[in-house]
């Protein structure tokens, strides 16, 4: 077609003439250019000037404007010419023609779109449904020819490839994926694969569905592909794939991923005659970081370590992120332990480098367990259980440590847990009994008070005494349940020996856990209630330890106590850090001087008579422990210590045999 400009308006009066509807259509401003009588009939035009004035973008639907685009980009690239059927909506009303559109150029350069229309054959309302729907769906389709060459495109299809030339081959990223997709065509003629393909976009995840047919035109083979895109499908199902095995924080491999890593690990050990290492890692004091700087300065902290741990491995080890501050490296080599020992010392001084987060040093130290491959176990669950119980011995040792696994620690895991599950069995068969040891008084040698003592009557041990079970009941919080018990029992049998005559002050132990529990005051409340003891005569007995660092809290707990009217007894004095001064914050009065002194060398006792000589002077009761010579009573007796118990008087005994001493 001419360029220029008379020979173009000659055209358009020829075009004139003739009966087809025909007009240009101006793509960029999305409007009739020129048109003729027989295509102002088909707009419902009045003139060719009300057409041209129409805003044909105004209702113009996303897809129609896609298409036209592909139009003007394949007129400008060649002389590519379209013959579709098309629906028109003049006034509102539909009209279907089949259209040949072709490029035109305007007087100014750009390119519009000549359109040249002819009635469509009766079609049934479903054909002219089906061309609307390939024209605005968003499903890519094409139909191929057999040797690869599109020979239809949607407006869809058209807009997600490079080039028009572009052939199936060519759109599949992956040579592998196309030779699969053309293989299970041969087979089944049809395949549905999930693959990569190239698109002006870059490479996206398409559903491909294709299947084998005939060209509707020609009769020839072809191949009808259908496409849709998830690639927002293909990376959300990525990303959980990364974060079931990933930890979302540091981004380091987590228990998961070590379970898989662990068995191909294990296959790899037996062909190649390695060894391989779990090294379990605790972050000393991270709980400190939390509470002092918050959760999100934990979190950035959690973050540097994880850092730090890549930085002192080998790219073969796997660091892994187990949750809290609890990390994870698995290494294999031909000689684990020394592997190992090499990277402990990195480890150790990268980790406890300070770090400075929000202003404020912060510094944490590594506790680590190693378990060995094969030797520690051949299973990941029991390698990871041992690394830990190896760790928490290197936490024992004073943190900041590594500590192998060997069979005793497990061994004391086993007895620990077999002792708890005997405790509980104890409660149930009400196995525990409560012994008395005689205070007295040091000038008179009459009993005035009793200390309360929990025994356990074991079925096959026989009677087992406190320091097997106390520990297990602290850390398994059954001491609270035992404490109630033996409280009860002791305001039970003071009330009882009052009864008698037996004017005694019955003294029970509180353990750390027990003070620190919140319904500990209910506890005594609700035991002196239900027992009829008198609370002017029962006493609680306390270490130094439980003083220490503590805030106003246990100062108000210890006065709500005595303002019950317990008497509160600091137990073990000497042994812990208190001074006397500290001590006149709380309402203590009596000090049970630890059986330390009292039993001490000569040489010692100075210090034990420093101690004896402030508590006179500042009114505390004294009551010397562990006295168990005649010796170590005259001492007592010498600097004027009111009250004592020991063995040289009695042992704990059951309320039986301590009844027979009171008479």
């Amino acid at each position: 077609m001419s360029s220029q400009p008379d020979q173009r308006m000659a055209r358009y009066v020829a075009l004139n003439l003739v009966s087809q509807p025909v007009w240009v259509f101006d793509i960029d401003h999305r409007s009739v250019f020129w048109a003729n009588t027989a295509a102002l009939q088909v707009w419902n035009a009045p003139s060719l000037d009300e057409l041209c004035r129409r805003d044909m973008g105004r209702d113009m639907s996303e897809s129609v404007a896609q298409r036209l685009a592909q139009y003007q980009i394949d007129f400008v690239a060649g002389d590519a010419v379209f013959n579709e059927q098309w629906t028109l909506y003049p006034s509102g009303l539909p009209v279907s023609l089949s259209v040949r559109f072709s490029g035109h150029r305007l007087d100014d350069g750009r390119m519009a779109m000549l359109c040249e229309a002819s009635p469509t054959d009766s079609h049934a309302p479903e054909s002219l449904r089906s061309v609307e729907a390939l024209l605005h769906t968003a499903v890519m389709i094409s139909l191929y020819g057999n040797d690869g060459r599109a020979l239809y495109r949607n407006p869809a299809a058209r807009a997600a490839v490079i080039s028009p030339d572009e052939r199936l081959e060519d759109r599949i990223a992956e040579p592998a994926a196309y030779a699969a997709l053309t293989l299970a065509l041969a087979r089944q003629g049809v395949a549905t694969h999930t693959l990569s393909v190239q698109t002006p976009q870059g490479e996206r995840w398409h559903e491909l569905s294709a299947r084998r047919c005939r060209d509707a035109v020609t009769g020839q083979d072809a191949i009808l592909v259908s496409e849709a895109d998830i690639s927002a499908v293909k990376r959300t199902e990525e990303r959980a794939n990364f974060l079931a095995l990933h930890d979302e924080l540091t981004g380091l491999p987590n228990r998961s991923h070590v379970m898989q890593r662990f068995d191909r690990a294990v296959a790899d050990i037996g062909n190649a005659g390695q060894e391989a290492a779990l090294v379990f890692i605790d972050l000393d004091h991270f709980k400190d970081v939390n509470d002092t700087l918050g959760h999100a300065a934990g979190d950035k902290l959690l973050v540097h370590v994880a850092q730090r741990l890549r930085q002192v491995t080998r790219s073969t080890d796997l660091v892994a992120r187990l949750g809290g501050d609890e990390f994870l490296i698995l290494m294999v080599s031909s000689d684990i332990r020394v592997e190992v020992n090499r990277v402990q010392e990195r480890l150790m001084k990268s980790v406890s480098e300070p770090l400075t987060i929000n202003g404020t040093e912060v510094r944490v130290t590594p506790s680590a367990g190693v378990a060995l491959y094969p030797q520690d176990g051949t299973d990941v669950e029991t390698l990871l259980r041992n690394a830990d119980l190896a760790m928490y011995t290197a936490k024992n040792r004073g943190r900041n440590d590594l500590a192998y696994f060997d069979e005793r620690m497990a061994e004391a895991v086993r007895s620990r847990t077999e002792l708890e599950t005997e405790l509980r069995h104890a409660f149930e068969r009400d196995e525990f009994e409560v012994y008395y040891q005689p205070r007295v008084a040091v000038t008179s040698g009459r009993i005035v008070g009793a200390e309360a003592l929990v025994r356990w009557n074991h079925p096959e041990r026989g009677l087992v005494g406190p320091d097997v079970f106390i520990p297990t009941c602290e850390s398994t919080g059954l001491i609270r349940q035992l404490g109630n018990q033996v409280f009860a029992h002791a305001a039970r049998q003071q009330a009882i020996w009052s009864a008698r005559g037996h004017d005694l002050q019955v003294s029970v132990n509180l353990s750390a856990r027990q003070l620190a529990h919140p319904d500990l005051l209910a506890d005594i409340a609700r035991a002196i209630h239900g027992s009829g003891g008198n609370p002017q005569r029962l006493e609680v007995e306390i270490t130094e330890s439980m003083l220490l660092g503590h805030d106003r809290h246990l100062q108000d707990l210890l006065w709500s106590i005595e303002q019950m009217g317990i008497s509160i007894a600091l137990d073990d004095f000497g042994t812990g850090y208190s001074n006397l001064a500290y001590l006149q914050r709380f309402p203590i009065k009596t000090l049970k001087i630890d059986k330390a002194f009292i039993q001490s060398k000569l040489a010692d006792q100075p210090l034990t008579e420093v101690i004896v000589s402030m508590c006179k002077l500042m009114k505390f009761k004294a009551v010397a422990e562990g006295v168990e010579t005649a010796e170590q009573l005259q001492w007592v007796m010498a600097h004027d210590i009111e009250q004592y118990q020991g063995y040289l008087f009695a042992r704990a005994l059951p309320v039986a045999a301590f009844d027979l001493l009171l008479q």
